[in-house]
């Protein structure tokens, strides 16, 4: 049963739609992980939401490695199903599926081996907070290679237009982590360990599903040989595009990593905030992620396809819906910041209090964060991944000495941290969307 769709052809919006849902539900379940292991862990106390936070951040870094693949895999593969070249798209997934398990597999064999100099490196000055990261980070180490093939599988079936499959697979993964979460950390009585090794099995749930359906749709990626020798140009095509944006996550995780030891020194409940917070705040730029992995394969196969003037409709009915649910979740995160909070942290008023600041903060920049990841789905799809790149790396990296000079004014303090980080984004918006107005210019006059 085939299930792709032309995005060549037909209504626009209903085209977009059609591609867009399935992948946001796909981004919803991605997210859904991590807030499950968040409200159970933080029954449990805050001290394991900041050591699950701490821990995050490495998963974080994996996904920036992730990128490598899923994005040169994706516009690759976007831009051969325009051009209807079947053959070379299957020898895209093959050479970056090779490219991945590699990658997840020295990856996780650093967390496993070294998890006790990676959390010392946050000085954490609580004993307890250290030894949970260190167990969490170790048991994520040894089933992370599961973390790193799903989203490369996603991709290569959203490139070819069938956003379903993923879909499905991904929420059997989520209602396994859902089960199996408050099961092992309180039924079974192993704490964080338990949300880790939830989170794991899960993972490798998904990861056999998609294997088993893949052969059963006759999917791209169901001719894949683990011992296969993958075509070198493919290889330097898939490293080529997804290196830079791979590079523009890792350094924005190392940054907020750098972030967090600033955070730390204000205690455990200062980093579970912005555990907590992050996680509520990860309902737009996940779903804004969701809709921008639509917009790159629109943009990819009408590429491929020659369909300038397409590309340039796609992209403003694209932004337009982007933009319509960054103004909800800047209003949702600005006056429903108290009820969102307190779903995480019932029995700790001070880091509701400090929550509720974080979430207001981070509230007034949604509208330009989704602008700004929508915009870069956009570039990707052109195979121009250097732009999004500049732009983040840039202002992310700002973020560091603005949090500290905020941070010293004793009327702001932690506060300060957070109005970094709004800024930043605010400013990535309006910049990556200028630039994407002369790259249309540039397409329009070729």
């Amino acid at each position: 049963m085939r299930r792709e769709l032309n995005l060549t052809e037909g209504n626009i919006i209903k085209t977009l739609t059609r591609l867009a849902l399935p992948i946001m539900g796909t981004s919803f379940i991605q997210m859904a992980y991590s807030l499950t292991d968040a409200m159970w862990l933080g029954r449990l106390s805050t001290k394991a939401v900041a050591a699950a936070g701490i821990g995050g951040f490495f998963l974080w870094l994996g996904a920036a490695l992730i990128m490598i693949t899923q994005i040169g895999v994706g516009v690759s593969v976007s831009q051969s199903y325009g051009k209807s070249d079947i053959k070379s798209a299957r020898e895209y997934i093959t050479a970056g599926l090779l490219i991945d398990i590699i990658i997840g597999l020295v990856y996780g064999f650093c967390l496993f081996t070294y998890n006790k100099q990676i959390i010392g490196f946050f000085n954490l000055g609580d004993l307890e907070v250290i030894g949970m990261a260190e167990s969490y980070l170790q048991i994520i180490g040894m089933g992370i290679i599961f973390h790193f093939l799903n989203p490369v599988l996603s991709t290569t079936l959203n490139s070819s237009g069938d956003s379903m499959t993923p879909f499905k697979v991904n929420t059997i993964g989520l209602v396994a982590n859902m089960i199996l979460d408050p099961l092992l950390i309180f039924t079974f009585g192993l704490g964080i360990e338990g949300a880790a090794i939830a989170t794991i099995t899960s993972q490798m749930v998904v990861t056999m599903i998609f294997l088993v359906i893949g052969k059963r749709i006759n999917s791209l990626y169901s001719t894949f040989k683990l011992f296969s020798i993958p075509d070198m140009d493919k290889v330097k095509k898939i490293i080529k595009l997804g290196f830079p944006p791979s590079t523009q996550m890792g350094i924005h995780a190392m940054i907020s990593i750098v972030l967090t030891r600033i955070i730390a020194g204000y205690g455990p409940v200062a980093v579970a905030v912005q555990t907590i917070g992050s996680q509520i705040e990860s309902i737009s730029w996940m779903t804004s992620e969701g809709f921008a992995a639509a917009i790159s394969a629109f943009v990819g196969q009408n590429y491929g396809a020659n369909k300038i003037s397409r590309i340039k409709e796609g992209y403003y009915k694209g932004i337009k819906v982007l933009g319509t649910f960054g103004i909800f979740a800047s209003l949702l995160l600005i006056f429903a910041a108290r009820p969102l909070f307190t779903i995480f942290t019932p029995d700790d008023p001070k880091a509701i209090a400090e929550g509720i600041i974080y979430l207001r903060i981070l509230g007034l920049s949604q509208f330009f964060m989704s602008i700004e990841i929508g915009t870069a789905g956009a570039f990707n799809g052109l195979g121009k991944t250097i732009p999004p790149t500049i732009t983040g790396i840039s202002l992310n990296a700002m973020r560091i000495p603005a949090a500290i000079l905020l941070s010293g004014y004793t009327f702001l303090e932690l506060s300060g941290i957070w109005w970094a980080i709004s800024g930043s984004s605010i400013l990535k918006g309006i910049i990556l969307f200028a630039w994407y107005q002369r790259e249309l210019q540039k397409l329009k006059e070729a």
